[in-house]
């Protein structure tokens, strides 16, 4: 779990790729140099001894490692693809996102089942088990709950914060493994996950000090109102103009 966990963590690198294709996105040589880091911090964890069993299969290890790929590429596109159509379509809020997105899933998933033949299998085991229903329902709420933070986020702060937040989430999801699993950690372990998670740390600050100087600066450059005293004193003098010759000139003539 620790390794899957942490390998979702390289959907840094992916993300700014697909950025780059979907969108024509450019990005800085430090948030590259952070993506190039968290990969090999991930490395480093992958290829800790304690991470392969002696009698394990290496075709499955082959399978998990090409499915995990295919994951994270899909996850990064559709980030990036998310936040192309809230761009281009700026009416599209987080509910009709997630409406389109979860209809899709339905279908696809409903294809699926009848296709593979597990669809009355399915069924049978929600007939005999009434009470699976309601986790399924519990669940369901959950997920909706998190969905629409998810899009919620990739609209409003774009799909690398997205990246860095849940990121950052799988730090806590490792601690909670290891300590409710007893799941053992060598010392490689802990130096992958350290540089990563520092990394990830990093470029938070990094991102939100960034944010605050740009804050600043548009600040600072906003035209500041005048005054009431200055405009009084502006108004009273401009009312006040002497005369001109010509009506002197009239005037003596009187």
């Amino acid at each position: 779990f620790s390794l899957q966990t942490l390998f979702k963590s390289t959907k840094v690198i992916p993300v700014m790729l697909m950025g780059t294709i979907l969108k024509n996105s450019r990005y800085s040589t430090i948030e590259y140099v952070e993506a190039v880091l968290i990969t090999t911090g991930v490395c480093v964890f992958s290829l800790a001894k304690s991470n392969w069993s002696t009698d394990s299969n290496t075709l499955a290890q082959t399978i998990g490692l090409i499915l995990l790929c295919v994951y994270v590429l899909s996850d990064s596109f559709t980030s990036q693809w998310q936040s192309r159509l809230y761009k281009d379509y700026g009416k599209i809020d987080s509910f009709q996102m997630m409406c389109g997105v979860n209809i899709s899933s339905i279908v696809i998933t409903a294809m699926a089942l009848v296709v593979s033949g597990e669809l009355p299998l399915v069924l049978e085991f929600l007939w005999y088990n009434p009470n699976s229903l309601m986790y399924n329902v519990i669940t369901s709420v959950v997920s909706t709950t998190g969905q629409l933070a998810i899009y919620y986020t990739i609209k409003k702060f774009g799909p690398i914060v997205f990246t860095v937040i849940m990121t950052t989430r799988q730090m806590f999801s490792i601690v909670l493994s290891n300590y409710i699993f007893s799941h053992s950690m060598t010392l490689q372990n802990y130096l992958g996950a350290t540089l990563v998670f520092a990394v990830l740390l990093y470029s938070t600050y990094r991102q939100m000090h960034a944010a605050s100087v740009t804050a600043g600066l548009r600040e600072k450059d906003r035209p500041t109102a005048p005054s009431s005293g200055s405009n009084s004193s502006v108004a009273s003098t401009s009312v006040v103009e002497p005369p001109s010759s010509k009506e002197g000139k009239d005037q003596d003539d009187a």
